[in-house]
Parts: structure tokens; C-alpha cells; sequence
């Protein structure tokens, strides 16, 4: 079982208040992303969460029991860090089965667990290598089987994927996720890339300033943003965010869209613009089009056979349907 509750948890460092008080339930079995821009609280949630840091006010429930004033070793949890934090000069069997000596258990279970965690994570043919006889990810594959092994309640996953390339990151993203499927656990992964919380989440989490703007699925963050900070943070390219005029047309303070809900024409739409720098990506274009009489540049997705050059004019025209209205404070209408 692995139910994490917060109920008014609040953290403080001195009189500045980083975590005004918070409500959130993670379920047994979920995968919760906390997202959100740097120094926005989640990492710092995540150890409230763990127990490396305590709670100012409010209670954290792990499993109906009361775990705010339980030390770390003693809640049931795993966490695995950005830094791999693995021994060099022990082998990769022995790094995995480090908590699990010093919990004292036989070395028959310990045999047994680490060949578990080895076998779901591929790391069989490399028990007994060291650390610095493996790629990137195969030590942070090894950091994680470190937490499988202690068989915790939940897996707490602290931005695991900043120390490595791009084409890695992806590999892990999917391997961490097809962990999650085997083993069923709950877990809570904070990250600053929208794009990983996108494809990995059950329940994303986003977070600004300590506050919880919004919780639901990927795709009901993606479709009804709660606020404009949520529809400019979840989606890649970021929402077009439009004021003035144009959104008072639609009787909002600002309206919103999506760029691949924009279409292109060379003759005739509702804003007029130049197109300036392009992104191509094979599949897709992305097309920055100045000039249209909007304060910000209008970013749109095209496919990957659009040809068009830098100055060309084109005419835009949003999916009336796929407009999102928001209210001055910044609140979906």
C-alpha cells in the first residue's frame, strides 16, 4: 500500500514561508509528477514527503498512519536522487544490496531481492561491474534497483534524469514507466521538464511559488488549463497567450491557443504576419510569425512538407472551437 496524504502542510525557513498550506492525496498505485519552474517547491515538498526536511504545520499520512513526526528510515519510502550517489569501489550487487545489509537481513533474501531488481532492470550481466564500468544510465538504473530492493510503500523520484543526454533521458522516461506497470508501487517524481510529466504522469501536480495551481491527467491539464500560468507551462511549444483587442473580442482578458490549433493560408485569415525564425523537425515545423499586430510572436505548428522562408507573409486563423478564455485575474472563464 502506498496512500500519501497531506493535509495543511506548510514549510517555513526562517519567517519566509516556501510551502503555504497544502492539500494532496496521492493514491495507492499512482504516478504523480510535481512540476513546475525552478525554486517553485516541489523538490521541497518531495523531502517534506520523505522526511529530510520537517514539516512547520499540517500532518503527512502514509497508509492512514500518521508519519509527520516518523523519521526518514522508518516511513517505508525509496528515494532516488539526481545524483547517482552509488560506492565506486563496490560492485554493482553489493551497491544494491547496501540497505538491505545494513537492515540486517539474511544473505539468502538479500541474494534474492538483488536478483529481482536486477532482473527487472537488465542489470543481471552487470552485477559485478563497478559503477565506473557503466554508462549513465546504468548507474542510475542501479540507483534505482538500490530502492527496489528495500520493497518501500512508495518510490520518491527527485529530477532522476538531469545528469544525462538527451537520447538517454528518453530511454529512462520509458523505462521508469514501464517500472511503474510491473511493480504497481506509487510514485512521486518532481522534474522541471513539462515534457517528462506529460508522458510519464497518471497525475501531474503543478506547482508556482508553493502553491498547487492545478492536479488532474495530462491531458486534462492539456485540453482546460485552470489559469494562463498553467496553459503557458504545460504544452511544447508553450499556449499562445494573446491581450488586448483580440481578446476582448472573445469577452475575455486573454485568450488562448494552442499552436497546432492555428491554420495557415497564403491569401486570407484573421491575422495577418511575416514568418521569422522556423524550427524544423522532420514531422513537424514550427513557424514564429511576427508582425501580426499581437504583442508576442505567434508560434504554429505545421507539418514537416510546409515550405515557407524567413519574411514570407501568411495569414493566421485560430480553431474557434479550440480558443481558451481567461478572466483578468487570469482564471479560465
Amino acid at each position: 500500500m502506498g496512500r500519501i496524504t497531506l493535509d495543511k502542510v506548510t514549510k517555513k525557513f526562517g519567517e519566509v514561508e516556501v510551502i503555504p498550506p497544502l492539500d494532496l492525496t496521492i493514491e495507492d498505485g499512482e504516478f504523480v509528477v510535481f512540476v513546475g519552474p525552478s525554486g517553485c517547491g516541489k523538490s521541497t515538498l518531495l523531502r517534506l514527503i520523505a522526511g529530510l526536511e520537517d514539516v512547520s504545520s499540517g500532518h503527512i499520512q502514509i497508509d492512514g498512519r500518521d508519519a509527520t513526526e516518523v523519521p526518514p528510515a522508518k516511513r517505508g519510502l525509496a528515494m532516488v536522487f539526481q545524483s547517482y550517489a552509488l560506492y565506486p569501489h563496490m560492485s554493482v550487487r553489493k551497491n544494491i544490496a547496501f540497505p538491505l545489509r545494513m537492515a540486517g537481513l539474511s544473505k539468502d533474501e538479500q541474494d534474492k531481492r538483488v536478483s529481482g531488481a536486477a532482473e527487472v532492470l537488465n542489470l543481471t550481466a552487470y552485477l559485478d561491474r563497478r559503477p565506473g564500468q557503466l554508462s549513465g544510465g546504468q548507474r542510475q538504473r542501479v540507483a534505482i534497483g538500490r530502492a527496489i530492493v528495500r520493497e518501500p510503500a512508495a518510490f520518491l523520484f527527485d529530477e532522476p534524469l538531469s545528469n544525462l543526454d538527451a537520447a538517454l533521458r528518453v530511454g529512462m522516461r520509458l523505462e521508469i514507466s514501464e517500472l511503474h506497470k510491473r511493480l504497481e508501487t506509487t510514485m512521486i517524481y518532481v522534474t522541471h521538464d513539462q515534457v517528462e510529466a506529460m508522458t510519464m504522469a497518471d497525475k501531474i501536480v503543478v506547482l508556482r511559488a508553493g502553491n498547487i495551481e492545478q492536479v488532474g491527467s495530462p491531458l486534462e491539464l492539456y485540453q482546460s488549463p485552470r489559469n494562463t500560468f498553467v496553459a503557458g507551462f504545460i504544452g511544447s511549444p508553450r499556449m499562445n497567450l494573446i491581450e488586448g483587442a483580440e481578446a476582448a473580442k472573445h469577452d475575455a482578458t486573454t485568450i488562448g491557443i494552442r499552436p497546432e490549433h492555428i491554420a495557415i493560408s497564403p491569401t486570407e485569415g484573421t491575422w495577418q504576419g511575416k514568418v521569422g525564425v522556423s524550427e524544423h523537425l522532420g514531422s513537424d515545423t514550427f513557424f514564429h510569425v511576427t508582425g501580426t499586430g499581437l504583442a508576442d510572436a505567434i508560434t504554429v505548428r505545421a507539418g514537416g512538407e510546409v515550405s515557407l522562408r524567413y519574411g514570407d507573409t501568411i495569414y493566421l486563423t485560430p480553431e474557434e472551437g479550440k480558443l481558451h478564455r481567461f478572466d483578468a485575474k487570469g482564471l479560465r472563464i
